[in-house]
């Protein structure tokens, strides 16, 4: 699916810009990774519909061409989005899990991490991959479907946590991990929420501490 952003100027206006761009010679150097990262904020403050095409050339500092141009459609640019959250604001998802310590721990570093990150002040709150496109337009399934395989890759990885906790002896062996990690990732996807709806960090951590009471005995 790619965009239909609305007609610029005139023909006339066009061919006068595009000339006076050639007497310029060399294009405005493009920050990928600047541009990416304000489409990454809209899309997580409004939605994957309800960041408009104009919305979303006027944070990212770019003309409509030039958005086009360097991202093909809108899906694609959601994509990459998604991407640059994982790798970056998100990033410690993946390293609480990857800590070394038991499967326990780790999941009480993460509702920590969870906790601060989602009630940060200097980004917006939540979790993009739990809300971003939670709800679409059925012309739209694509995207539905790319973010509910992030959310469930996102499940996977607890999961994967929990049988290493069994490999390593500190989760009983006969703990149900899929039913485990379904619990603990519906609870995140709660916060982040809840954390929407104005819950402080005080309140997220909590809603993990009732949380982690589902901990299997040893």
């Amino acid at each position: 699916m790619s965009w239909k952003p609305e007609q610029e100027s005139g023909a006339i206006e066009v061919r006068h810009k595009t000339a006076e761009k050639r007497g310029r010679g060399r294009p405005q150097a493009f920050d990928r990774q600047t541009a990416i990262e304000q489409a990454m904020i809209l899309f997580w403050e409004r939605g994957y519909e309800g960041a408009s095409f104009n919305a979303l050339t006027e944070a990212m500092g770019l003309s409509a061409s030039s958005l086009q141009n360097a991202f093909g459609s809108k899906e694609a640019l959601f994509r990459e989005a998604m991407r640059h959250y994982s790798e970056g604001p998100s990033a410690w998802y993946a390293e609480a899990l990857a800590a070394s310590v038991t499967a326990r721990e780790a999941f009480e570093m993460l509702i920590g991490q969870i906790a601060a990150n989602f009630t940060r002040s200097d980004l917006p709150v939540g979790c993009m991959v739990s809300i971003a496109a939670m709800q679409t337009a059925p012309d739209l399934s694509p995207i539905r479907e790319f973010a509910t395989e992030a959310r469930q890759a996102s499940q996977k990885a607890l999961a994967d946590r929990l049988r290493r906790g069994i490999a390593e002896g500190d989760v009983p062996a006969e703990t149900d991990v899929d039913a485990l990690a379904a619990y603990f990732g519906t609870v995140f996807r709660g916060m982040a929420v809840q954390a929407r709806d104005g819950a402080s960090q005080a309140d997220l951590s909590t809603i993990g501490a009732y949380a982690m009471r589902a901990w299997p005995a040893q």
